[in-house]
């Protein structure tokens, strides 16, 4: 993989990620494909939203269908039919939200399999070794992700050991000859202390990207943006930054400002199977009975398939039937919502013109611009 920096506005970076199977422009947005399928949608659906990468899970592809079926295939991309790039996740966030199912020691961690319930370890070193056959184009080293709320102590050895395996992480991944892209996780809670050090560390093993862990897990938005604010700088400016599990379009917005190149979440997914759709203008929220005589599409402003073939009611028909196309129009318009938005946001950082595109961004969901600190 190579980065290439084209150009700034304020912090925020216009760039690009090359990978032997394509070309991802950033700021970017990866749809999340848990278990090797963005839920109810082809890899070419995909592909005609904009997605140029998507972001694959290490954790529940291992326990289904496991590396041995994903071999016989040849990798991931083979296995799901998409042959642009993918990032997987190393599995330590999945390992966190088992809480009372893990033990986390510093071999690894130990864990009832939630599926079946045997007991399954997971280390730095299979992490590797398993996202080696999955064939990820960017490889995440395996680290824990520190819970909020954490007190300092504890986010501090909780950072120590995320460090200790980000470098066993580094070996098992060198020893593999992997030719693919491994990003270190930049830890360290709120604490703006522990995340330098956590830099530092990750940094002087040396990474071909750096992410920032162990945010938007139920911090205050303003904590995510101080730390953001912080950290980015420190990040190698040759290196591409990735914001992890965020999140909203404003979340989107307020990480490119703070110069970061790289999303994922499952919010545009999930909430379109709920009906809940992001718009221009905020948020529809399709099943509400105003929308069941409603011809106007969805999003007037918007070029996808949805929004140039349906209305409204046709969406909340769909969605008060239970009718799996609802769900799959709603997935189809808020993933091309969210590349929309960073199509709009690499285009206005390309033409020095960020700020005005906030500022219209927000003036048109009816909110106020939040404050970029210095």
């Amino acid at each position: 993989m190579k980065y290439e920096l084209d150009t700034t506005d304020g912090r925020a970076r216009r760039g690009r990620l090359i990978f032997e199977r394509g070309v991802v422009e950033t700021p970017a947005f990866m749809p999340v494909g848990t278990y090797g399928t963005v839920k109810g949608m082809t890899p070419e659906e995909v592909k005609e939203t904009g997605a140029q990468i998507l972001l694959g899970n290490t954790f529940h592809l291992w326990l289904r269908p496991g590396q041995e079926i994903m071999k016989l295939h040849g990798d991931l991309h083979d296995f799901m039919q998409w042959h642009g790039p993918i990032l997987t996740d190393s599995g330590g966030f999945q390992v966190f939200s088992l809480g009372a199912m893990r033990k986390i020691k510093e071999e690894g961690v130990h864990f009832r399999n939630p599926i079946n319930g045997d007991k399954v370890f997971l280390s730095p070193e299979k992490s590797m070794e398993i996202q080696y056959d999955l064939g990820s184009d960017i490889v995440m080293i395996f680290d824990e992700c520190t819970p909020y709320p954490a007190d300092w102590d504890y986010a501090k050895s909780s950072m120590e050991m995320s460090l200790r395996w980000a470098q066993r992480s580094r070996q098992r991944f060198d020893e593999l000859n992997n030719k693919n892209a491994l990003f270190g996780i930049i830890q360290g809670g709120v604490y703006e202390d522990l995340r330098d050090v956590s830099v530092k560390g990750l940094v002087d093993i040396g990474f071909d990207g750096y992410a920032v862990g162990g945010l938007a897990v139920g911090e205050p938005k303003e904590d995510m943006h101080r730390i953001l604010e912080h950290v980015c700088p420190q990040i190698p400016e040759d290196k591409p930054r990735y914001l992890m599990g965020v999140g909203k379009p404003e979340d989107l917005v307020e990480g490119v400002r703070r110069g970061i190149d790289m999303f994922d979440c499952v919010m545009p997914t999930r909430n379109a199977r709920n009906g809940h759709l992001f718009v221009t203008d905020g948020v529809v929220k399709i099943r509400n009975a105003k929308h069941k005589d409603d011809t106007s599409p969805l999003d007037k402003d918007c070029d996808c398939y949805t929004c140039r073939n349906y209305s409204r009611a046709y969406l909340h028909h769909l969605d008060r039937c239970n009718e799996i196309l609802g769900a799959r129009l709603n997935t189809i318009h808020n993933l091309r919502h969210y590349q929309r938005l960073m199509a709009g946001l690499r285009e206005a950082i390309e033409q020095g013109k960020l700020e005005l595109f906030v500022a219209d961004f927000y003036g048109r969901i009816g909110k106020p611009v939040p404050p970029l600190n210095a």
